[in-house]
């Protein structure tokens, strides 16, 4: 299986990208959004991180906010993922656009957001998710299916339609930092373009280019 890519214009280039890599990050994902016949949940990253012994996981998580700060996911505390930025604050986040033959790579470091950011997030999401963000224990093993549908009837129950549900003790947001920030366009003849932004002291980037 090999695909050509080719990519619109001249591809990716140093004298075309601006100052601050979420610049260009938002950018491509307003494209990468217009795409969405195509590319399906523009928003969903690929999250890796380690262990406090240095085991490697990663998943799939959905992007939910971004800015000049860095981006915001928001997980159980209790998941596997949090457990692994309590131990050790690396992170990686990666955006798999292959329909448009495109992919951003960020390193950087995880901090939860404050809780008011996190309220002001649950408080905008459907019921449905409100109340599954009380009903499973992320991570955790089951006993069966049954065990997780109990649940959310139970908190269905306990707060029918109409009936604020609180905030969870144990969820919330984590903002990523990032320290790199990569753009790799896919090109003719596995020639990719990769342009890294590296974060430098006091608060400027610099753009490298690396082989593909």
């Amino acid at each position: 299986m090999r695909e050509q890519y080719r990519p619109p214009g001249e591809g990716l280039l140093e004298e075309d990208v601006p100052a601050h890599p979420m610049a260009l990050f938002g950018r491509w994902f307003k494209e990468a959004t217009r795409a969405s016949g195509v590319l399906y949940e523009p928003n969903a990253m690929v999250v890796s991180t380690v262990d406090g012994a240095g085991r490697p996981s990663s998943r799939t998580v959905l992007l939910k906010g971004f800015d000049d700060r860095g981006f915001v996911f928001y997980t159980n505390y209790g998941s596997r993922k949090a457990h692994d930025l309590a131990a050790n604050h690396e992170i990686a986040l990666l955006f798999p656009w292959h329909p448009m033959a495109r992919q951003v790579i960020v390193t950087g470091t995880a901090a939860h957001t404050s809780r008011a950011e996190t309220a002001a997030y649950f408080r905008s999401r459907p019921r449905g998710s409100q109340l599954g963000a009380w009903a499973s224990p992320q991570s955790r093993v089951l006993a069966a299916r049954a065990e997780l549908d109990a649940a959310y009837a139970d908190l269905a129950a306990r707060y029918p339609e109409g009936e604020s549900v609180p905030v969870p003790d144990h969820w919330g947001g984590f903002r990523v930092t990032p320290r790199t920030v990569e753009f790799w366009q896919g090109r003719e003849n596995r020639l990719h373009d990769r342009l890294r932004y590296v974060h430098e002291e006091p608060g400027t980037w610099h753009v490298e280019r690396l082989a593909p």
